[in-house]
């Protein structure tokens, strides 16, 4: 059996077992133009320039410092596109030639595309770009405080950036700025095979990770980089490294697998005496689950780390980690969000190494004596009388250099993903994450980039308790046009502003629209967006503290019949007029606000008569837009009222009136003594200038129309006959006297026929 085919049966058996909700619907849904006109979306480009990869967020500044093709940028957070500076920062002419010499593309590739950007300190920011495959890097002054802001580089006060920036823009790097020192995972040749976890800056020496040893790095992809204390004592301070790469622990026979990984190093790590000498000592590394877990054992798995985000708490040692992933399987596609806990982080570091015995050289849990202090251990006085990692034993530093690996996985937190989305036309790209403070407790409001140029914004909403949580995908919003990827992700809290970067252009949003909700309390409520509140009068932005007697909010339950029980508005329902004729059709359009709204119909004759459900048959035809009735009879006429159901609650969305014209009105039927008639002159159909009348017309239009229709010598509609619901009962007149009223009616009184095509 082919590897393929043990492959495709093997994920198929995983996916069958567990397999993954259908996708989650927006509860809204709003397009490009619809935000650029009425939502605050806001967009910057510059010409001859792209990927806006490097987004560096200053709320003390006030500004956004952006790394593109070629150039940085300084924009204001209020409005990226008002008081742009720009510092213009190309590849030397030389390096774009030797770049082209080595068979790169000139006008893509030899070009410097800043990756990297960090706050260095009050005064200067720290960028590095490709530099047409000559890594540099570079302090850029960006004084705001003065009396004249200052945004400069120095073009000849540059240097080497290798180990910092990679040297293909393709490539990705991730790094972190801590103290005066800088931590990147990065490729550090020319043709991308040498990765490494690099320190550099700093007063302390360059240490990297093993080099050519897959047990360390296998081939990975770096995607996000942390700095998180271990406790009060700075020498126990750990750097968390993020990444995907090949599996080493793989199962035999199915080729490449890719992992997603957490590793760690700590800060004082200063390699080791005799051995590792310049490299790390306190390397570790395990897996990141993000499964849907099977019944029978077999998880479908979500192994392509994409983004990673780290929410601060209280707690500073203590963060919420929010990773998003997505699938190599060609069975299916999907993305999900999973949730890490440093505590479950510490607990996998501190559990079993990984170690490969055995007759087929298997994976397994590590059984004999770990040396002491025990490997990936920071030597401080928390953790023993070690002043140095040049300090540890041989024993030590062998067992780590042999065992970077830990056996036990990082779960997720309640053991599956927190959201995720399959079968849909998009990937999840970048995560950014706000905890708001709601008048129900804090929530966590994830918004997520995709590779089609949309936001996500979903909220993470406790289900029986704060231990189990349900995400509520509230918005999909289109941010690009043209469905460019979003490649970086930055949110401001203070400024309520979210930043977008891609290929082609940046863009700003606000993080909530409160008023798009609709106009009611029970819409308003129904949203459950903790940005958001009924105050009494309208949907609006919710302020802690802040004390109004008919503020309304309740994201956790999100009860308009406990809310909105005072909302004077309540039962008013909109009404319209609709005209039909007999053997016609006729559409009743009922759209509602949210697309997660479940559309039910009901019909009366009058509105003494009981409501009873409209029932869909093959000529009674639902739609996403609302009911189309084929071939309309008499029966059908009355009233038609549109129900929203949202999570549990109905609610009356338009009451529509529809009159049925019968269809001898309609042919304009006349006696055999019509002078048209015998003349061969056929008559104009009149019922669609009749129909025309879609609303019902201001008070007195209908009688200006009829009696013009009646100047015409075209009978009035007749007055509307006892009618049932669509499919039930006659209610037609007899055809008898139908015959009779319309052929032996006094010519008189009909007055001449008209001579007019009408």
């Amino acid at each position: 059996m082919s590897r393929t085919l043990l492959l495709l049966l093997f994920l198929l058996r995983g996916l069958a077992a567990g397999r993954p909700p259908t996708a989650a619907v927006p509860r809204l849904k709003l397009s490009f133009p619809e935000l650029r006109a009425r939502h605050g979306l806001r967009l910057f480009s510059l010409e001859h320039s792209c990927c806006y990869e490097a987004l560096l967020l200053d709320e003390e500044r006030g500004r956004l410092f952006v790394g593109a093709q070629n150039h940085l940028l300084s924009l204001a957070l209020d409005d990226i596109s008002q008081r742009d500076r720009k510092i213009y920062w190309p590849a030397p002419v030389e390096w774009r030639e030797e770049c082209n010499w080595a068979g790169k593309d000139i006008t893509a590739e030899c070009m410097n595309f800043v990756k990297i950007l960090h706050p260095y300190n009050r005064t200067h920011l720290y960028a590095c770009g490709t530099g047409a495959f000559h890594p540099v890097c570079a302090f850029i002054e960006a004084d705001q405080h003065a009396e004249e802001p200052v945004f400069k580089l120095d073009p000849h006060d540059t240097e080497d950036g290798k180990g910092k920036s990679p040297y293909d823009p393709r490539h990705t790097a991730a790094s972190v700025l801590v103290g005066e020192e800088l931590y990147s995972g990065v490729a550090t040749d020319l043709m991308g095979r040498d990765f490494t976890i690099f320190r550099s800056l700093g007063r302390r020496p360059s240490i990297r990770t093993e080099q050519h040893d897959s047990r360390w790095l296998n081939e990975p992809k770096f995607v996000a980089v942390f700095w998180v204390p271990e406790s009060e004592d700075p020498d126990d301070d750990k750097i968390y490294f993020f990444f995907r790469e090949t599996a080493v622990e793989r199962q035999q026979g199915l080729g490449k697998t890719s992992f997603a990984r957490i590793g760690q190093i700590c800060r004082n790590d200063m390699g080791g005496q005799r051995s590792l000498v310049n490299k790390w000592t306190t390397f570790l590394k395990a897996r990141l689950v993000c499964a849907v877990p099977g019944p029978d054992g077999a998880d479908t798995h979500f192994d392509e780390l994409r983004d990673v985000f780290l929410l601060q708490t209280r707690d500073k040692r203590n963060p919420l980690i929010y990773a998003i992933f997505s699938t190599s399987s060609f069975v299916f596609q999907g993305s999900a969000v999973c949730v890490y806990t440093m505590s479950d982080i510490r607990r996998a570091f501190l559990g079993p190494f990984a170690h490969k015995e055995g007759p087929n050289y298997q994976w397994v849990s590590y059984q004999g004596r770990v040396p002491y202090p025990r490997p990936g251990t920071c030597p401080s006085k928390t953790f023993g009388t070690f002043g140095s990692t040049k300090d540890f034993p041989d024993e030590v530093i062998q067992f780590a250099r042999h065992h970077p690996l830990m056996y036990n996985p990082v779960l997720p937190h309640g053991q599956r993903p927190l959201f995720l989305q399959t079968a849909v036309p998009y990937t999840f790209t970048r995560i950014a994450v706000d905890r708001v403070t709601a008048a129900d407790g804090h929530y966590d409001v994830l918004f997520i980039g995709t590779d089609v140029g949309t936001v996500l914004k979903v909220v993470s909403v406790p289900k029986e308790s704060w231990h189990r949580m349900e995400p509520l995908l509230l918005e999909e919003l289109q941010v690009f046009q043209n469905a460019s990827p979003i490649i970086s992700l930055q949110l401001s809290s203070k400024r309520h502003q979210l930043y977008a970067g891609s290929a082609t252009a940046l863009a700003q949003l606000p993080l909530h629209r409160c008023g798009a909700y609709g106009k009611a309390c029970a819409e308003c409520c129904l949203a459950r967006d903790p940005y958001c509140a009924w105050d009494g009068n309208t949907c609006t932005r919710y302020v802690p503290n802040t004390k109004r007697r008919f503020r309304r909010q309740d994201i956790r339950n999100g009860d308009p019949n406990v809310l909105c029980s005072e909302d004077p508005r309540r039962d008013t329902v909109p009404q319209k007029q609709l005209y039909g004729v007999e053997g016609s059709t006729v559409f009743l359009e009922c759209i509602p606000k949210s697309l997660q709204a479940h559309i039910l119909w009901t019909y009366q004759r009058t509105l003494r008569d009981p409501q009873r459900e409209v029932q869909m048959d093959e000529r009674v035809v639902p739609t996403e837009r609302g009911v189309l009735l084929r071939s309309v009879k008499r029966s059908d006429a009355g009233l038609y009222l549109c129900h929203a159901t949202e999570h549990g609650f109905t609610q009356p969305l338009l009451r529509l009136s529809l009159e049925v014209i019968g269809a001898w009105q309609a042919t304009g039927v006349a006696s055999a003594g019509d002078p048209q008639l015998a003349a061969g002159i056929p008559r104009k159909v009149w019922y669609r200038d009749f129909l025309q009348l879609v609303e019902r017309p201001p008070l007195g239009a209908t009688d200006k129309v009829c009696q013009r229709l009646w100047s015409q010598g075209r009978p009035p509609p007749p007055p509307r006959a006892p009618a049932g619901p669509p499919g039930r009962g006659q209610g037609e007149e007899p055809r008898r006297a139908r015959r009779r009223r319309t052929h032996e009616g006094p010519r008189a009184e009909r007055g001449p026929r008209s001579a007019s095509p009408w």
